[in-house]
This record gives structure tokens, C-alpha cells and sequence, in this order.
């Protein structure tokens, strides 16, 4: 457990966790709650049905997003939420953007390719300077890398 609570000593890690953590936690709380102008829960499950994807695996993405997104912004599990959100953006990209090519404006794999290479990045390095991780780290005499 402790290998996943350690983390770089850096401030890098600590900016893209609050990019990525705002970004997902809103996102997330728009399809399960119907925050910030989101389908809620009913519509999200509709549209993603569409796609052919089942209801629990909705309710796994919509989850990463929201509490991977949280635990990202705090810096708790961070290796662990950034995994599950680049799940969800591995999938978001092959199913949904990837048939309209790279840019956004297409409504291309740019913006979801950014996303999961900042998620990646997380999972390499983990929480950074400032993050629960470290702090849990720190106090079970781990040294951050």
C-alpha cells in the first residue's frame, strides 16, 4: 500500500492534479448529478446506452470521473484515480472521438488525448509535493523520489 502513497517531491504533479481534478470532478458531476448543465444520471445512462455501453459500466465511468476527480484534487490515491481516469478516457477517445480524428473542433481525440496523458502522468509520479499521499508517506518514514 505504501507504494502507492509515494510520491516525486515535485510541484509538477500538483498543478496537473488540479487541472484534472476540477476538469473530472466536473464532469462527473454533471452525469451523476445533473451539475453545471449535465444530462444527471437518466440521461447519461441513455446516451451511453446508445453507444452500446451497459448501465454498470456507465455508472463505473461516471464515478471515476466524479470521486477520481476528487481524489486527484486532494492528492488521496492519486495513482489509483488517475487509473481510473484514464480508463475512462481510453474509452471515451476509442468509442467516441477517435472516428472524427485529432482536432477539437471536429470533435476530434485532441482534447481526451491531453486529458489521459495528464492522467498518465499522475500515475508515474503520483500525488507531487503537496497531496494526502505525501503526507501519509511522510509519516510512515517513506522518502518521496
Amino acid at each position: 500500500m505504501l507504494v502507492l502513497l509515494r510520491t516525486t517531491a515535485g510541484w509538477g504533479p500538483v498543478l496537473v492534479r488540479l487541472a484534472l481534478g476540477v476538469i473530472f470532478i466536473a464532469h462527473g458531476g454533471q452525469k451523476l448529478f445533473g451539475l453545471f448543465g449535465g444530462p444527471g444520471w437518466a440521461g447519461t445512462s441513455e446516451s451511453f446506452g446508445k453507444m452500446g455501453i451497459p448501465a454498470p459500466l456507465t455508472a463505473l465511468a461516471a464515478v471515476a470521473e466524479f470521486f477520481g476527480g476528487l481524489g486527484v484534487l486532494v492528492g488521496l490515491l492519486t495513482r489509483v484515480a488517475a487509473f481510473g481516469i484514464a480508463c475512462v478516457m481510453v474509452v471515451a477517445t476509442l468509442k467516441v472521438h477517435l472516428p472524427h480524428g485529432f482536432f477539437l473542433q471536429n470533435q476530434g481525440y485532441e482534447y481526451t488525448f491531453a486529458l489521459l496523458c495528464g492522467a498518465v502522468s499522475l500515475m508515474v509520479s503520483g500525488g507531487g509535493a503537496v497531496s494526502i499521499d505525501g503526507l501519509i508517506a511522510r509519516r510512515a518514514g517513506a522518502r518521496p523520489t
